[in-house]
């Protein structure tokens, strides 16, 4: 049995809608965009951009040993272990 496709719709501002409205397949882009950003979405806050107090705690603790680096070469942000390991 073949799933069912569902239908969602949203509301965008006339701004977006001239521009939505260029674009030849809209669904499919719109569909690629929204993977996409799925596929980014930060582990840790699930996109929301904030943590849930327990979800702090946790950090504070890995932050102990971790720090939050500009890259030289490319300007993004990254983790980095900060933790130095006795030999």
């Amino acid at each position: 049995m073949k799933k069912k496709e569902g239908i969602i719709t949203f509301k965008v501002n006339e701004d977006l809608l001239e521009i939505i409205k260029s674009i030849p397949n809209r669904s499919e882009f719109i569909r690629a965009a929204i993977m996409t950003a799925l596929e980014n979405v930060c582990p840790l806050c699930s996109g929301t951009g904030m943590l849930t107090p327990k979800q702090k705690e946790h950090w504070d603790i890995f932050a102990e040993h971790h720090a939050v680096k500009k890259c030289e070469d490319c300007q993004e942000l990254f983790i980095e272990c900060t933790r130095v390991e006795n030999k």
